[in-house]
């Protein structure tokens, strides 16, 4: 046998092997795509005809080559059809393919392969079959009858109107799908070009050139399977729904892993682009921080969740609602994970300015009367519930009207300012500071007795003495009076405390101001710091 024809064989059956590994693997491998099946038939019969080619070329004797020849044409025929079946179901028609459509596509492939097993007593495939001359080894060459055109022709037909419909997708397709269509139709024109090339009589010895090219193929869609996700899913939802969305959309399969996205969705997730797809959700979440991690890692897929995460993005932070619903075949079988991303940065910043606003003295940066009065409630609730101590103080900005009338308000209000800075650096965690009105402030202090809450206001009161607050008018010296009071009772109410602690500062006023004075039991004394 000519080395030539040897090196042919060789790759024939290597081309047997890798259309059998195609099979396997797409038929082992989990998916969503509904046209995998069509794809499995496609691989199998491909292997069949190129092992019986292989075999085929082997042969010594015309009847040995003949029935080789019928043994291709088991798995031949029906290649062009599951590969129609597949493309429709890759472009979004599966809803054109029903049992009757299906019966009408593989009706011609099998009388295609009864006319083959029975040609010896109708000759409608073949005139005849007879051996070439001049060959290095056994070659076969034969006449064609009428439903030998009929069948090329069909196989032809389909082939075109799947590339056709592969090219029809082209400009709707998104890019990220773009490959997996490339993919395709080479897969799809090779073999068709190869056919026809054969037909017209111009390929080595006459010999069938598609076999090898099924090598070329079968190793593309592997590497397409295997690095682009090809056939992972034919979207599950649908590009233009998609592409019609303002809001972010991610489409998951059973295993978590990226099937497919929107626009709205690569302009919200920084990384997301045609390489994730296939990539695990956790890996595409990981650098927007721990609260969309915490959803991927916390999330049910077959229950349906809301939740508003903080997006880290870049050197800002967004605000996501996240929405995810399973998604489900007829039947119920869970397919995958659909999750929608809805951008609420600005309701959520919105929120936190009337928050700011109805909680926040809007001058100072505190908490303003109203919302010091509702937490130190709950505070002193909490004590007497405790039977933990609780203090009051309260400090009033001494000769304040003086400052606005010799500075101006300005100056006045840069004052407040800067004593709220001072008392910042000695306020603990825990307490609650705000501005009970004017220049007068609050602190409400938890697990705090009367002497110790007296020893704070002594610090407060010694920095403040000694922070000299610059302008650009000179440097202004600002002093404050203090009163300080204890609950003592677990019946007390917070506005009794007020009122002793204002009377305790009314006496820090009336004796010099600058200092620091307690209420205890009705009885107030001046602290005298050890």
């Amino acid at each position: 046998m000519g080395s030539v024809i040897s090196n042919y064989i060789v790759i024939v059956a290597i081309s047997g092997v890798l259309s059998v590994l195609l099979a396997l693997f797409a038929y082992y491998k989990k998916t969503d795509f509904l046209g995998i099946r069509a794809f499995v038939i496609s691989s199998f019969t491909s292997a069949i005809y190129t092992f019986g080619f292989a075999l085929e070329l082997s042969g010594k004797t015309l009847e040995e080559m003949s029935f080789w020849i019928k043994v291709e044409y088991l798995g031949m025929p029906f290649i062009a059809p599951a590969s129609l079946i597949m493309v429709m179901h890759f472009v979004g028609l599966e809803s054109l393919i029903k049992k009757g459509m299906r019966a009408a596509l593989y009706i011609i492939p099998f009388i295609t392969t009864l006319m083959v097993w029975t040609n010896d007593y109708h000759h409608l495939f073949y005139k005849s079959i007879y051996l070439r001359d001049n060959t290095p080894s056994p070659l076969v060459d034969v006449v064609m009858g009428p439903w030998y055109i009929v069948h090329g022709s069909f196989t032809f037909g389909c082939l075109l109107a799947a590339i056709c419909l592969m090219l029809w997708q082209w400009n709707r397709m998104k890019r990220v799908y773009r490959r997996q269509i490339v993919t395709i139709l080479i897969g799809l024109s090779l073999p068709t070009l190869g056919s026809f090339l054969y037909l017209m009589g111009l390929t080595p010895y006459g010999m069938d050139p598609v076999p090898i090219i099924m090598s070329i193929t079968s190793t593309l869609y592997i590497w397409a399977i295997l690095s682009r996700g090809m056939l992972t899913a034919a979207p599950i939802a649908r590009e233009n729904l998609f592409e019609s969305m303002r809001d972010g959309v991610l489409v998951t399969d059973r295993s978590d892993m990226l099937v497919d996205y929107n626009r709205a969705a690569a302009d919200m997730i920084e990384g997301l682009n045609s390489s994730a797809i296939g990539k695990p959700l956790a890996q595409l979440f990981l650098n927007a921080g721990k609260d969309a991690l915490s959803y991927v890692m916390d999330t049910e897929p077959l229950l349906r969740e809301e939740r508003e995460v903080a997006w880290i993005k870049g050197d800002e932070i967004c605000y996501y609602q996240i929405r995810s619903s399973p998604v489900q075949k007829q039947g119920g079988y869970l397919a995958g994970q659909m999750i929608m991303l809805i951008d609420v940065t600005e309701r959520i910043l919105l929120q936190d300015k009337l928050r700011q606003l109805a909680t926040m003295d809007s001058l100072t940066g505190i908490y303003n009367r109203t919302y010091f009065l509702e937490l130190s409630r709950g505070l002193l609730v909490q004590a007497a519930s405790n039977r933990s101590s609780l203090s009051i103080i309260l400090l009033d900005v001494d000769f304040f009207k003086s400052i606005n009338d010799r500075f101006g308000h300005q100056y006045g209000d840069q004052a407040l300012q800067h004593i709220v800075e001072v008392c910042n650096r000695h306020i603990r965690e825990g307490d609650i500071f705000g501005r009970y009105g004017g220049e007068e402030f609050v602190i409400c202090l938890p697990d705090t007795s009367l002497k110790q809450a007296a020893q704070l206001c002594e610090t407060i009161r010694a920095d403040i003495e000694q922070s000299v607050l610059y302008t650009l008018i000179g440097s202004i010296n600002v002093t404050a009076s203090f009163g300080v009071v204890e609950a003592l009772s677990p019946k007390a109410t917070l506005e009794e405390l007020l009122s002793e602690a204002d009377h305790a500062l009314y006496s820090s006023k009336r004796n010099g101001r600058n200092a620091v004075h307690l209420s205890q039991r009705s009885e107030i004394t001046l602290f005298k710091p050890i």
